[in-house]
C-alpha cells in the first residue's frame, strides 16, 4: 500500500483511539472519584451503601450506589463498555499500521535482536496475550488476599515483561508494546471481567435471586487497578516523541520509575477526592503520595540525562564530512523527495541535504543521533558510534563557533 494512504489511516486510527480513550479515561476517573466522594447519610434507602450531592454544568446531582444492587432494575440502565473496547481496537489498529507495516523501522533493530518480520510482530502478539493470561492469573491467585501483594506482584511481572521487551524490540517499539500490554490488561479488565460480572448481577436480579456480592467486589478490583495504571499507560504511549525515554540503555528502569511516579499520582488524586466534605479527624495524611511523586520525577529527570560522548575521538570534522554522514544515513528519509519505501515526504518537514539544513535542526539532531540512537530508525543504515561522535564534533564546533 502506498505510504500516503497507510500514513492517512495511521491518523484516522490515532484520532479514533484518543476520542475512545479520552472517552474511557474519564468515565474511569469520574466513577472512582464518585466511589470515593460516597458518604452514608440519614434516612437513606434499604441497599444503599452511599450517596453524593454533585454540582456541574448549572445542575446539582443526586446520585445513589447500593451495596450490591437494588431490588429492581430500569429499562434504561447505562452501561460503559465501548469506550474501553474501541480503545483497545484503535491502539491495536495503530500497531499494525505504525509497527507491523513498517516494522524494520519503528519495530525491530538489528543491534537489539535480529528478526524477521513475521517473527516481530509473532512475538508481539503472544506476549500481548500471555501478558493477559499471567496478569489474570495473579489477581484471581491473590483475590481476597494481600491488596499490597498482588500490587507488588503485577508491578514485578510488568517490570520483567519491560525487560524483555527492551531486548527484543526497537527503543520505541519496546515501550509502545510495554504500554500496548498494560493497556491490553485493562481493556480485557472490562471486556473479560467487569462487565460480565455485571451481567451475571442484572440476571440474578432478573431471576429474582440475590445477587453474589463477590461478582461486584471482583469488578471492583480490577476498575480500581485500571483507574492506577491510567497514567503510566499513557505516558509510555506518547515516549516515542522523547528518545531519552525509549532509547535509554536501561528503559526498562525508566519504566519502573514511570509505574512509581503515575501511581503515586493518581493515589494522591484520588485521597484529595476521598477526603473532599470529610472532618479533618477522619481524613488520613496523603501528602506522601506527593513527595513520592516529586522524588520520582527528579530521579527520572537525572537517570535520563545524555551521557556525554567523548569528542577528542573525532577532531576537525568539516562540513563535507558532515554533509557525507546525512547523505549516508539521513536523506533516504529527510529529503524533498525521500526515497525511503515508507514516507512520500520527509517526517516532520524537516530536511537534511545541504549545510543549511544541518545547522538548522542541529539541535534536534543532536537529540535524535547523539544524545540518543533513535536515528536512523531501527539503525537500518548501520550508523556506527564512530560517526555518531563525529556529528556531536560538529554540532560542538558550529556551537563554538557562533553558527
Amino acid at each position: 500500500m502506498d505510504a500516503f494512504y497507510i500514513d492517512w489511516l495511521n491518523l484516522i486510527f490515532r484520532w479514533s483511539h484518543l476520542i475512545a480513550g479520552v472517552g474511557w479515561i474519564g468515565t474511569s476517573f469520574y466513577f472512582i472519584a464518585l466511589d470515593l466522594s460516597l458518604r452514608k447519610r440519614e434516612g437513606q434507602k434499604p441497599g444503599v451503601f452511599g450517596s453524593a450531592w454533585l454540582v456541574h454544568g448549572g445542575g446539582f446531582y443526586d446520585v445513589q450506589k447500593y451495596s450490591v444492587a437494588p431490588d429492581n432494575l430500569p429499562d434504561d440502565l447505562v452501561w460503559y463498555k465501548w469506550e474501553a473496547y474501541l480503545t483497545w481496537v484503535t491502539g491495536f489498529a495503530l500497531i499494525i499500521f505504525q509497527y507491523y507495516a513498517k516494522a524494520s523501522s519503528y519495530l525491530i533493530d538489528p543491534s537489539v535482536m535480529a528478526l524477521t518480520t513475521w517473527e516481530a510482530i509473532g512475538l508481539s502478539i503472544g506476549s500481548l496475550a500471555l501478558g493477559w493470561l499471567v496478569y489474570d492469573r495473579l489477581c484471581k491467585l491473590f483475590l481476597g488476599r494481600s491488596t499490597l501483594w498482588l500490587g507488588i506482584s503485577v508491578f514485578i511481572f510488568i517490570l520483567a515483561a519491560s525487560y524483555g521487551y527492551t531486548h527484543i524490540y526497537s527503543g520505541r517499539g519496546a515501550l509502545i508494546h510495554i504500554g500496548a500490554m498494560v493497556g491490553t490488561m485493562m481493556a480485557f479488565n472490562v471486556f473479560m471481567i467487569i462487565i460480565p460480572n455485571q451481567k451475571k448481577i442484572v440476571a440474578s436480579l432478573l431471576a429474582g435471586e440475590k445477587p453474589d456480592p463477590t461478582l461486584g467486589q471482583i469488578g471492583k478490583q480490577r476498575s480500581v487497578h485500571n483507574n492506577y495504571l491510567t497514567l503510566p499507560v499513557l505516558l509510555m504511549m506518547v515516549s516515542n516523541h522523547y528518545p531519552f525515554v525509549t532509547n535509554h540503555p536501561h528503559s526498562w528502569i525508566v519504566v519502573a520509575l514511570i509505574l512509581v511516579v503515575g501511581a503515586a499520582f493518581r493515589h494522591f488524586l484520588n485521597s484529595h477526592e476521598a477526603a473532599h466534605g470529610k472532618p479533618d479527624s477522619e481524613v488520613r495524611n496523603y501528602s506522601w503520595a506527593l513527595v513520592v511523586t516529586i522524588i520520582g520525577l527528579f530521579i527520572l529527570v537525572l537517570f535520563t540525562s545524555p551521557v556525554e560522548r567523548d569528542l577528542s575521538k573525532a577532531s576537525g570534522v568539516d562540513d563535507a564530512q558532515m554533509l557525507a554522514i546525512s547523505g549516508k544515513h539521513c536523506v533516504s528519509c529527510h529529503a524533498v523527495q525521500p526515497t525511503s519505501e515508507y514516507f512520500d515526504e520527509a517526517p516532520k518537514g524537516v530536511h537534511l541535504e545541504t549545510v543549511a539544513d544541518l545547522k538548522r535542526y542541529r539541535d534536534l539532531i543532536k537529540a535524535q543521533v547523539v544524545d540518543s540512537d533513535v536515528m536512523p530508525l531501527g539503525n537500518e543504515t548501520g550508523m556506527t558510534e564512530q560517526e555518531r561522535i563525529a556529528v556531536a564534533a560538529w554540532i560542538e564546533a558550529q556551537r563554538k563557533g557562533g553558527n
